[in-house]
């Protein structure tokens, strides 16, 4: 089962904002979506969630167009963390979380209760269920809507195939070990055959956790395949127009540095 993008092409008045962009995300495996700021990578997700419609092309959800599935569907289906979420009036974490819940449960009961003290556990939260979200800091609040999107598809395969989760910078506002956590809380999702497609700014955790890597640039695909495949000086630099180098360490580690100067 897949999440594919085929020659998705948008229009934003008379400027085209993707320009006929590819992408398979495949079940079982974590996609980052990389490149630089403004080259289309959250609007390409949105597309692929069915938040907005294609000018053209399709976005495919285990074999089905995106567009042409209801709401509740997608909703049993994928679950999407979003790069900011505002919240006007005062709720709780609990409350918060509770609403991932509304596609597949009550909301309400022991079953419930249960699925969001897991949940705030694997995001390293577990007393906080009873706080007032705007009390938290930034940090924590985007690890509280990572739970909130994890109940919504709590079991990463289901009746109908795998589930999808698709997250747009998961780890911008964490520090180094909060990054970590929710890296691995992603690669375990897909190692249990569940889908993940998350936009990654931290080349260095997109190396380290990512099966599969789309970069784009200025609206483009322009480089797909495993790290390994993508991740080099030439690629990098001709995307972020600076010179990257690539260097590795036992066993098998990676990391990037920019070098200065630019291109």
């Amino acid at each position: 089962m897949k999440l594919e993008a085929r020659d998705i092409r948008l229009h934003l008045g008379r400027s085209e904002i993707l320009h006929g962009v590819d992408l398979t995300a495949r079940a079982g495996q974590l996609t980052a979506i990389i490149g630089p700021n403004g080259s289309g990578k959250t609007t390409l997700l949105r597309a692929l969630t069915g938040e907005i419609t294609p000018t053209a092309g399709h976005a495919m959800l285990n074999g089905r167009d995106v567009a042409a599935m209801r709401p509740e569907e997608l909703a049993l289906t994928r679950a999407v963390l979003p790069q900011q979420s505002m919240l006007s009036f005062p709720f709780t974490v609990a409350e918060i979380i509770r609403i991932g819940l509304t596609a597949t449960h009550a909301g309400q009961g022991s079953e419930s209760n249960g699925l969001i003290r897991a949940a705030l556990s694997r995001v390293g939260l577990p007393e906080h269920a009873g706080r007032l979200y705007q009390e938290l800091s930034g940090g924590e609040q985007q690890r509280v809507q990572l739970a909130r999107t994890l109940v919504q598809i709590w079991h990463p395969v289901g009746r109908d195939g795998p589930r999808w989760l698709l997250l747009d910078e998961p780890v911008s506002s964490l520090d180094i070990a909060q990054q970590l956590t929710v890296m691995r809380l992603a690669a375990e999702y897909a190692g249990q055959g569940g889908g993940v497609v998350a936009i990654m700014h931290d080349l260095n955790l997109t190396a380290m956790f990512a099966d599969h890597v789309l970069l784009m640039q200025e609206g483009r695909a322009v480089a797909e395949g495993p790290p390994a495949e993508v991740l080099t000086d030439h690629i990098l630099s001709g995307a972020y127009g600076c010179s990257l180098q690539v260097n590795h360490t036992p066993p098998n580690g990676v990391w990037l540095l920019p070098q200065g100067a630019a291109l």
